[in-house]
């Protein structure tokens, strides 16, 4: 039996700003290169030689100039298209509805183009060299067996929190054998020294989180029949937030992961990511970013131009 070669599906719907062009804010590398560059260069050295774009389909031209032309000179690309009216058969978009249907729907819509184990990454967060390999290596030697094999990796809190405001981190529980028990989401933690400390009550109280909490940036690996587990709970999962909040509400993909967990249908390895993640969150984030890269080129981690 021969495993299929991982994919990295990249989460991008989002990295083009209203004004139609991509975010400006994105070229932290002394050529131009964006944080997703970087990302998927350490993911083709960790052995992924296809990336599949999960982007709005008005965008394509745009994306394909500024990113997916000079990544298709290496590598394969594969677009997919998140759409609003992307829906089981009798659904149809609430009236008022432009919201996109959240994390899990983006991935559902690279379901035509991935057939075999995937990653699944945030477009404009820099994840390093250690993860890509860990997923990959993983999803590489793990088919599903009497439950499905999934990974995520995680990060060392301490990695992952700005000098400049607050983040939301979703902190993972697992067992003795270093399999996911569970994610809470805390939406405000905040750097304290080496540590860090969350609020839950607008700054009222406050509580302590240690920096080497392992926390999830969303770097998730997949055997092909999540595809199908999340395609199958969509029509709930509607139900319910036509009912409910038929404008806001969204498929977040830890949550269709935490069901099957759950109902011990599936089981996700937690792997571990000692590299340091940088993201912009603020604007006042992008000179470390800058910075960092400039580091680790100079270092010899990267070349000068990715590409070329």
């Amino acid at each position: 039996f021969k495993m299929q070669t991982p994919v990295l599906v990249v989460r991008a719907a989002g990295m083009v700003s209203r004004s139609g062009g991509l975010k400006q804010v994105d070229h932290v590398g002394s050529h131009g290169q964006l944080i997703i560059d970087y990302s998927i260069y350490d993911a083709h050295r960790a052995g992924f030689d296809t990336v599949v774009f999960v982007i709005k389909r008005e965008l394509e031209e745009t994306f394909r100039s500024s990113i997916g032309d000079r990544l298709s000179r290496v590598m394969e690309v594969r677009y997919a298209y998140q759409e609003l009216a992307d829906l089981p058969e009798g659904y149809a978009v609430p009236g008022g509805r432009v919201k996109p249907w959240g994390t899990c729907h983006a991935v559902l819509a690279a379901r035509h183009v991935v057939d075999g184990p995937f990653a699944v990454i945030n477009s404009d967060d820099y994840y390093g060299p250690e993860a890509f390999r860990a997923i990959y290596d993983y999803l590489l030697s793990h088919p599903d067996g009497d439950r499905y094999e999934y990974a995520m990796v995680g990060y060392l809190l301490g990695n992952t929190v700005t000098e400049h405001g607050h983040v939301a981190r979703g902190v993972c529980a697992e067992d003795e054998n270093h399999y996911l028990r569970q994610v809470t989401e805390h939406t405000h933690i905040e750097k304290d020294g080496d540590h860090a400390r969350f609020t839950e009550d607008g700054g009222a109280t406050w509580s302590v989180l240690p920096g080497d909490a392992i926390v999830s940036m969303n770097l998730w690996g997949f055997t092909p029949s999540f595809l199908r587990e999340a395609q199958s709970r969509f029509p709930a999962f509607l139900d319910r937030a036509l009912a409910e909040q038929p404008e806001k509400g969204e498929y977040f993909l830890p949550s269709v992961v935490s069901q099957l967990i759950d109902e011990g249908k599936a089981r996700v390895r937690v792997l571990r990511s000692h590299d340091r993640w940088y993201g912009v969150t603020y604007k006042e984030d992008k000179p470390t970013v800058v910075q960092a890269i400039a580091a680790m080129t100079q270092r010899g981690l990267y070349p000068e131009q990715l590409w070329n």
